[in-house]
């Protein structure tokens, strides 16, 4: 006679494997995002959450994962959107997607010089440092008309957006266009961030003096980390002029959207890839719901000054309420309630 031993094994919640749901995005981003009707959520929505994403991914990877604090996001910003520009303009024939490239070089190379106080400064004076290329980089693009190709208004329109001859001009084709070189560089960080570099970088934000010790070079892993970023963050910017605002102007690049920038990584979570998407959701999306609401129960009361000013106030007192609940973003808000979700789903035991 043969006795069946029952065993259990340890009970543990049933969930997705880690990549389900980066793959289930994609899926819905390409595959039924584009056949959505209407332009208002491809050209409000969607497009600057995309271009705004990266930018708040660039700074991340260097006050989240580095350390080192930048209020400089938007004149970053600036060179890329401005440096594109002129490379489609006066290199005849160039590919858009290179000139993009070749803007967010140069964005690179203006990140390392303002890196180079991280040297020698540290937080708020570094943030103040960085502070100043905002105020140089407009106060160029003002100055001297090349960079608008001598438009009086300095205004100027952006370039069609055609790749291999295909146009991507349509609110729809904009979309796709930014989703897939933010999919690009989002995967190309992910992937360097688990790499030597990446440790480096967080070894630094650690504790420098530690980092130096096993080995690290400060100096290449700070301005390594600027250029990366700026790197980025001025791709944002193209992308931010080309397929959002569809012109290339100083004043869309101003100090409220370095500001705004790092309010995503705050707000999102540091040292997060889904931080600064979680973020530049909030920042986006909020302020349309907010503005729709104030619209539809204050609009014969108050005019619209009185209303964006509400909104603004709104807006900081929601931040407020964040860092002071979950100072860690609502990646880890969202962290902490999906392991409640899972909790409180069925045990998996075995027979």
């Amino acid at each position: 006679m043969t006795t069946a031993t029952l065993s259990a094994s340890t009970s543990r919640p049933i969930s997705a494997p880690a990549w389900f749901w980066p793959v289930a995005v994609l899926v819905v981003a390409y595959g039924v995002v584009p056949f959505v009707h209407g332009t208002y959520l491809f050209e409000a929505i969607l497009t600057p959450f995309l271009a705004l994403s990266l930018a708040a991914l660039g700074l991340n990877l260097l006050t989240g994962y580095t350390g080192q604090l930048s209020l400089g996001s938007a004149a970053f910003m600036a060179v890329g959107a401005f440096a594109a520009y002129n490379f489609n303009l006066r290199i005849h024939g160039l590919p858009l997607v290179v000139s993009i490239f070749l803007a967010g070089v140069s964005s690179a190379v203006v990140g390392i010089v303002f890196g180079l106080p991280s040297l020698r400064l540290r937080g708020f004076y570094l943030a103040v440092s960085t502070l100043a290329a905002q105020f140089f980089v407009q106060w160029t693009l003002n100055k001297f008309g090349w960079f608008s190709n001598n438009n009086p208004s300095g205004v100027i329109d952006a370039p069609s957006l055609t790749v291999l001859g295909i146009s991507f001009d349509k609110p729809v084709g904009r979309y796709l266009f930014a989703l897939t070189i933010v999919v690009v560089l989002t995967a190309l960080t992910r992937r360097l961030l688990k790499t030597q570099t990446g440790h480096n970088f967080i070894a630094v934000r650690d504790h420098e003096l530690a980092a130096k010790v096993i080995g690290v070079s400060v100096l290449r892993t700070k301005l390594l980390a600027f250029a990366l970023s700026s790197f980025i963050i001025g791709v944002a910017g193209a992308l931010w002029a080309f397929a959002y605002l569809r012109t290339v102007e100083p004043a869309g690049f101003n100090l409220d959207r370095s500001f705004q920038i790092l309010f995503m990584i705050i707000i999102g979570g540091l040292a997060s890839i889904r931080g600064a998407f979680f973020g530049a959701a909030l920042i986006v999306v909020f302020p349309l719901i907010l503005s729709r609401l104030g619209g539809f129960f204050f609009g014969g009361v108050f005019d619209s000054g009185v209303l964006d000013m509400s909104q603004r106030i709104v807006l900081g007192a929601l931040i407020i309420f964040f860092l002071i609940v979950e100072p860690n973003g609502l990646v880890a808000l969202g962290d902490r309630l999906r392991k409640r979700l899972q909790s409180s789903q069925p045990s998996k035991t075995t027979v």
